[in-house]
């Protein structure tokens, strides 16, 4: 069995367990630490770790249904394992002496925040970094944290031509203070409080830059674009919460009896017909979109030929997706009616789950400025793409 058949067999055998302690999760509000050590058993956090490395390589779009599958059976547990497997793709990024140390165990998951957030003093044989990061998903589970941060010599920013260098940084988790600030409407059980570092030394190999620096491991997974493979597993998660909505409303639907409309079922009424018609629709569209443009580029990176439009393309079917799914839990969730106000209600877990998704800035609204520009042919900083 290839790499890709074992892990997607292995989440549809997890998803009825992880699906099971969903309320747990959420009142936690964080991944339980037994069934973190479970996943990261079965390689879900090594998906995008090299081979040569004792990863699973995965093609991303792979990773986009194992993802998805897994926020079908919970939203907050497919966060965390996006989180973690996104950033183990620093593997590929660090030399290899740091890459083996820290992802040479089989059972380890790391995770953190690659926005800037702190900055990073240069000092001999590396860097004295201080920062505090918001958005820490799944950190209570993790051996080691990445953070971002701005790069400065006696407190100055270095420049990289017009802009400030950033760098990327591990921590163990010994070196890492974490704040329990996660009090949010949605996506609850991801734990993703506030992380924060205060004059710790990192060695110079043991940080790296996703926009300046070129990948150690050269593979096609590795030529893909870099903030794509960051970002490939947020629409994943989207996707996911959209079709568990579909299915809940589904299950109401040849449930619950209108008395208004003589005790008529919820399925009968042609405008929840109509929404589950255009939901369905809209959301298979999206997931369509997403893999179109994620395997052709990945054959593009097979034969090194990834263009600017290839990842303005790819960068656009992520926000489709996840605004695309947003509008299919709304409607969902307006179609049940007041069943769906209930905290007992999934519906209200997807809503609240997709609108805390949405305010990911890999996905914002205003990442398709950005996109327009490229596919206008109007100059724009497309470092970030």
């Amino acid at each position: 069995m290839t790499n890709s058949a074992a892990v997607l067999t292995t989440i549809r055998q997890l998803t009825p367990k992880v699906a099971a302690r969903s309320e747990e999760i959420e009142t936690a509000r964080r991944l339980p630490a037994d069934l973190a050590q479970e996943l990261a058993q079965a390689g879900l956090f090594r998906m995008v770790v090299p081979e040569a490395y004792g990863g699973l390589e995965l093609h991303p779009a792979v990773v986009v249904e194992a993802v998805e599958t897994l926020s079908r059976a919970d939203g907050a547990t497919g966060w965390c394992v996006m989180i973690g497997a996104s950033t183990a793709m620093c593997s590929a990024w660090l030399p290899e002496s740091q890459a083996r140390v820290i992802y040479g165990a089989p059972n380890v998951i790391t995770g953190g925040v690659a926005a800037p957030m702190g900055r990073a003093e240069l000092v001999e044989g590396g860097y004295r970094v201080t920062g505090r990061w918001a958005w820490a998903s799944g950190s209570q589970n993790c051996h080691w944290l990445v953070g971002g941060a701005v790069v400065t010599k006696d407190g100055v920013p270095q420049m990289r031509g017009p802009a400030p260098e950033v760098r990327l940084f591990l921590f163990p988790s010994s070196d890492v203070t974490l704040h329990d600030t996660w009090h949010a409407s949605g996506l609850c059980g991801t734990g993703s409080g506030d992380m924060e570092v205060r004059d710790v030394f990192v060695p110079a190999d043991r940080s790296t830059s996703l926009i300046t620096e070129r990948p150690h491991v050269a593979r096609p997974l590795y030529a893909f674009p870099a903030f794509g493979l960051l970002a490939v597993g947020i629409p994943a998660v989207a996707l996911g919460i959209a079709r568990r909505a579909i299915d809940e409303l589904t299950a109401l639907a040849h449930q619950k009896k209108l008395m208004t409309h003589g005790g008529q079922l919820l399925a009968k009424r042609a405008a929840v017909q109509e929404a589950v018609a255009e939901a369905e629709a809209t959301l298979r569209a999206a997931r369509a979109f997403l893999l179109e443009t994620v395997n052709t580029t990945f054959e593009a990176a097979t034969r090194g030929e990834v263009a600017v439009k290839h990842r303005a393309e790819l960068r656009l079917s992520y926000t489709h997706a996840m605004r695309s799914a947003a509008r299919v839990v709304d409607r969902m969730y307006d179609a049940a009616g007041g069943t769906a106000v209930y905290r007992a209600s999934p519906l209200q877990r997807c809503l609240r789950d997709i609108h805390v998704a949405t305010q990911h800035a890999m996905v914002a609204p205003s990442t398709l400025e950005l996109i327009g520009s490229v596919l206008l042919g109007v100059e724009a900083n497309t470092v970030m793409l």
